[in-house]
C-alpha cells in the first residue's frame, strides 16, 4: 500500500485532483465575501459566491453522473477504452461547476460593467499601443475569461497548459462555457455559445491548444472560436438551475419574497417530475416555514437535475455535432420553462433591483475604477506611483506589453473580495478602511 500519502494520490482520480485544487487556491477562497444576490450581505442565511459555488458543484456532480450512467451505457466500448466511470464524468462537472465563478470580480456583473466602462472611458495610459482585440478584451470585462485565466495562464513562456492550476483537459473543457474570444465580433450573438466570450487575448495560444487537445469543432463565424465541449452544458444547466431556485430562496431569507409565492412556485417545480411517496405527509409534518422552503428547495432542484439530464441525452446528437446551440434548460419541457420565468421575473423586480442592492451596486461603480486607474498607472510609471506598485503581488507586476501590464492590474482588483476592495478605496481616499 506504500506510504499515506502514496495511497491517497492512488485513491484519487486525476478529476477529483482538479476538485481539490481549486478548494485550496488562493482565488476560491476569496470567493466568500463576494456577491451573490446581496453585496457585503449582514444576514447569514445568505449565500455568498463560495457558497453558491459549492452548491453548484453538488448540483453538477448530480448531473454528471446521470449523463455518464447514459454515456458508459450506451457506448461501453469507448468508455472501457477511456476508462471512464460515471463517477468520472461527476467529476469533471463538479469541478467545474465549483471554478464557474472564480474570475468574477467584487460586486459580481455590475463589477464587471464598472471596469468595462473604465476603460471605455479611455482616459489612461498608452491607449494608442493596443490592438483592437486587445481594447475589446478590456472594454468589455469578462468574468469567465478571467476565471480561465486564472485555471490555465502560465507565466513560464513554452510550458504550454502547464501552468494555472494544471487541471485535466476534461475539467478546462467543461469550465469554458464560451469558447471564444472577445474579438472580432462574432456574426451570431444570439447563439449561447458567443453571447460572451471565455478567454483573453493573451491566452488564446493556451486555449488553442486545450481546444486542439479536446477535439473541439470550429466555430464557422469567427476565427479562434469553437463548438463546445459537450460537458459544459452540464456545468451551465447547474448554474443555471442553483441561480434560479437558490437566489428564489435566499430572497425569502431577505423578507423580499412571500412564503405563499415561494411555496407555490417550488411546489409547481417539484410536480414536475415524479413526487416522493410520502411528500404531502412530509410536508405537513414540517411546522418551521424556513424548514418547509428548504424541503422543497431540494425537491424543486432534484426535479430540474432530471430535466436537464434529459434534455442533455435528448439533444446528444447536436451537442456532438455542434449543432445545438442554446442553454439545456432552455429545453424543458414548456411548464417547467414557464415556472422558471415566473421565478426569474420576481427575482429581478424584488432581489436583483432592490434598493438596498442598487445603493451597494452603485458603491462599485466608483470604486473599482478608482482602483483600476491606480493600479494600471503604477504598472507605467512605479516611481511616480510607487506605494500602489508595491501593493500589487509580484505575479501581477509588469507585463511583456502595455496590454499585459493592464491586464494583470485588472486581473488584480478583480481577485479582490468586494470588502478588500471597499477597504482599499476608503483607505486610498482617506476615508478609512472600516466597512
Amino acid at each position: 500500500m506504500g506510504s499515506t500519502g502514496t495511497y491517497v494520490e492512488a485513491e484519487r482520480s486525476p478529476f477529483q485532483r482538479d476538485f481539490d485544487r481549486i478548494v485550496f487556491s488562493d482565488a476560491f477562497r476569496r470567493l466568500q465575501n463576494k456577491t451573490q444576490v446581496m453585496p457585503l450581505p449582514d444576514n447569514e442565511s445568505v449565500r455568498n459566491r463560495l457558497t453558491h459555488s459549492l452548491e453548484t458543484s453538488s448540483v453538477g456532480r448530480s448531473l454528471g453522473i446521470l449523463a455518464g450512467r447514459y454515456f458508459t451505457e450506451q457506448y461501453p466500448g469507448l468508455a472501457a477504452e477511456l476508462e471512464l466511470r460515471p463517477e468520472d464524468f461527476g467529476a469533471m462537472v463538479s469541478a467545474a461547476a465549483l471554478a464557474h465563478d472564480i474570475g468574477n470580480p467584487p460586486f459580481g456583473h455590475q463589477g464587471e460593467e464598472a471596469i468595462s466602462e473604465y476603460f471605455r472611458g479611455g482616459d489612461y495610459p498608452h491607449r494608442e499601443e493596443l490592438t483592437d482585440a486587445q481594447r475589446s478584451d478590456l472594454e468589455h470585462f469578462e468574468g469567465n475569461a478571467a476565471g480561465f485565466r486564472i485555471l490555465a495562464h502560465t507565466q513560464t513562456p513554452g510550458s504550454s497548459i502547464k501552468g494555472g492550476l494544471r487541471l485535466s483537459l476534461g475539467t478546462y473543457g467543461s469550465f469554458v462555457k464560451y469558447p471564444g474570444p472577445s474579438w472580432p465580433k462574432p456574426e451570431k450573438p444570439s447563439e449561447r455559445s458567443r453571447k460572451k466570450y471565455g478567454y483573453f487575448q493573451a491566452d488564446a495560444g493556451i486555449f488553442r491548444t486545450i481546444a486542439g487537445a479536446l477535439n473541439l469543432l470550429p466555430h464557422t463565424d469567427t476565427d479562434g472560436a469553437f463548438k463546445r465541449f459537450p460537458l459544459v452544458f452540464l456545468t451551465e444547466a447547474a448554474d443555471d438551475i442553483c441561480y434560479s431556485v437558490i437566489d428564489y430562496e435566499d430572497g425569502y431569507h431577505l423578507g423580499r419574497i412571500g412564503f405563499d409565492e415561494i411555496f407555490g412556485h417550488l411546489d409547481a417545480l417539484v410536480r414536475t417530475y415524479e413526487l416522493p411517496a410520502n411528500y404531502e405527509e412530509r410536508l405537513k409534518q414540517i411546522k418551521d416555514p424556513g424548514q418547509r422552503i428548504g424541503y422543497l428547495r431540494s425537491l424543486a432542484i432534484n426535479a430540474l437535475v432530471h430535466h436537464a439530464a434529459k434534455a442533455f441525452v435528448d439533444n446528444e446528437p447536436g451537442i456532438l455535432d455542434g449543432t445545438f446551440d442554446m442553454a439545456l434548460v432552455d429545453a424543458f419541457p414548456e411548464n417547467v420553462r414557464e415556472i422558471l420565468m415566473q421565478i426569474e421575473r420576481n427575482s429581478v423586480e424584488r432581489i436583483y433591483r432592490h434598493p438596498e442592492v442598487l445603493h451597494k451596486e452603485a458603491a462599485g461603480k466608483t470604486i473599482l475604477p478608482d482602483l483600476v486607474d491606480r493600479f494600471v498607472r503604477a504598472q507605467f510609471d512605479p516611481g511616480r506611483y510607487r506605494q500602489f506598485y508595491l501593493l500589487l503581488p509580484v505575479a501581477y507586476r509588469g507585463g511583456d506589453s502595455a496590454y499585459e501590464k493592464m491586464l494583470n492590474a485588472v486581473m488584480f482588483v478583480a481577485s479582490m473580495s468586494d470588502r478588500q476592495a471597499v477597504q482599499w478605496y476608503r483607505s486610498f481616499n482617506g476615508l478609512g478602511n472600516s466597512l
